[in-house]
C-alpha cells in the first residue's frame, strides 16, 4: 500500500518510514525540511512542500492512490511555544486543517496522528490512562489536543478515521546509528546529558531534588523511537481493517529518575558526567508515567526496547 507521511524527515517520522519500507509498503513523503532533515529521509517519493499548500497535497494524493497518511508535521518544543504561540497555531492548526481538507477531497478515510502526553497537563493519576482529564499547560499541548479535536469532528462528518497515539519520552536512536534525536535548541534530557561526553558542555542540571519520588528527582517514561514506530504501523493495519477511531498512550508503563537516566549515561559512557542541583522548573510534574495497557490490549503492541540502559546507548552510539 502507498502511505503518505508528513514530516517524514523528522526524528520519529523517518524511523517510522523505514518501518514502513522494512514491511513493504511504498512511502511518500511531505516534509518542508523546516527542522526535519533531508539525509534522514527514506521514501521511494519526496515533496520538499508545507502541508497548508492544500492544492498540491491534494494532486499529491490523487497520484499516488494514498490508502493512509501518518501525520508527524508539526512543531513541537514547549518552551518555544510558550514564547511563539502564533506560530505554534499556524503551523500545527493550519497544517493538519489543510491536511484533513486534502483527505476529505480526494475521499482518504485513515490517518495516524502523532499526539502527545502534553495533552493531560498536571497529571490526575499515576500511570495516566488515556480517560484521564485533558488540561494542557502549553500552547504546543493546546494544538496538539486541538488537532485531535478537529479529527473526531472530520470523523462525525466524513468518515475520516483516525488513531492519535500520545506518546511521553521519545528517545533512543536506530540500531545502525545512522538516525537518532537532532533538535534546536535541545530540550530533552537524554540528549542534554549526552552533551556532557561529548564536550559540548561542562554539566548537566538537575532542576530540583526535592520531589516526592525515591531519589528527589523528577521521574518520566521513556519510549525508544523503535517502538514508537511499531505502534505507528499498528495503528495504520488497525484503522485499515475498518476499525473506530481512538486514542493510545505510549510508553513503558515505568518511569526513570533524572538521577536514574544520569547515572545510566556514566556507565554507558564511562564519563563522570558532573551534575548541578538548580530550582525547580515552575509546572514540571513529580512524575509522569504512562498506562499503555490500552494499546497493548487492542493493537497487540508492546515495548521491546525498554531498557533505559538500551535506550542511552544507541542514543550514545548515534551522538559518536
Amino acid at each position: 500500500m502507498a502511505v503518505l507521511v508528513t514530516g517524514g524527515a523528522g526524528y520519529i517520522g523517518s524511523h517510522v518510514c523505514i518501518y514502513l519500507k522494512s514491511k513493504g509498503e511504498e512511502v511518500i513523503v511531505v516534509d518542508n525540511l523546516s527542522t526535519g532533515n533531508k539525509k534522514n529521509l527514506v521514501a521511494d517519493h519526496f515533496y520538499e512542500i508545507d502541508i497548508r499548500d492544500t492544492q498540491v497535497m491534494i494532486d499529491i494524493m490523487k497520484k499516488h492512490k494514498i490508502s493512509g497518511v501518518i501525520h508527524f508535521a508539526a512543531f513541537s518544543l514547549v518552551g518555544v511555544s510558550m514564547k511563539e504561540p502564533y506560530e505554534y497555531y499556524d503551523n500545527n492548526l493550519v497544517g493538519t486543517l489543510s491536511l484533513l481538507k486534502a483527505m476529505k477531497e480526494t475521499e482518504i478515510k485513515n490517518i495516524v496522528f502523532s499526539s502527545t502526553a502534553a495533552t493531560y497537563g498536571e497529571p490526575e493519576n499515576i500511570p495516566i490512562q488515556e480517560s484521564d482529564k485533558t488540561n494542557p499547560t502549553n500552547p504546543y499541548g493546546e494544538t496538539k489536543l486541538a488537532m485531535e479535536k478537529m479529527m473526531k469532528w472530520f470523523d462525525k462528518a466524513y468518515g475520516i478515521k483516525y488513531v492519535a497515539l500520545r506518546y511521553f519520552n521519545a528517545a533512543g536512536a536506530s540500531k545502525e546509528g545512522n538516525l537518532g534525536e537532532l533538535h534546536e535548541p535541545e530540550t530533552h534530557l537524554i540528549p542534554l546529558v549526552l552533551q556532557v561526553p561529548l564536550g559540548k558542555r561542562e554539566s548537566i542540571s538537575i532542576f530540583g531534588d526535592d520531589y516526592d519520588t525515591p531519589d528527589g528527582t523528577a521521574v518520566r517514561d521513556y519510549i525508544h523511537v523503535l517502538d514508537l514506530a511499531t505502534a505507528h504501523y499498528l495503528s495504520l493495519k488497525y484503522l485499515l481493517e475498518g476499525n473506530k477511531s481512538d486514542i493510545f498512550n505510549l510508553g513503558n508503563g515505568s518511569g526513570f529518575s533524572v538521577s536514574e537516566v544520569i547515572e545510566v549515561a556514566r556507565k554507558v559512557t564511562g564519563h563522570p558526567i558532573p551534575a548541578e542541583i538548580a530550582e525547580r522548573r515552575e509546572g514540571d510534574p513529580a512524575v509522569l508515567v504512562a498506562s499503555s495497557e490500552k494499546a497493548s490490549r487492542i493493537l497487540s503492541w508492546n515495548p521491546e526496547h525498554s531498557s533505559l540502559t538500551e535506550i542511552i546507548e544507541d542514543a550514545w552510539n548515534f551522538y559518536k
